[in-house]
């Protein structure tokens, strides 16, 4: 399962309530992107969050 690798996020999983509070199983997965990044100095292929990107938590390679 594809996993943040900065940040550790993964599909969390939960109920879907109804207005009559059924309850159905679901899941919220986060924003994955494939990039590449700089590791230990090396550029490295990585999923990294949207988030992780946006937050300037890593330094992207392009």
């Amino acid at each position: 399962m594809a996993k943040d690798f900065i940040t550790g996020k993964s599909t969390k999983l939960g109920n879907k309530r109804s207005h009559a509070l059924n309850s159905t199983r679901r899941s919220w997965k986060p924003n994955l992107q494939k990039a590449t990044i700089l590791v230990n100095g090396k550029p490295k292929k990585v999923y990294v969050s949207a988030r992780t990107l946006k937050s300037g938590k890593v330094t992207r390679v392009n």
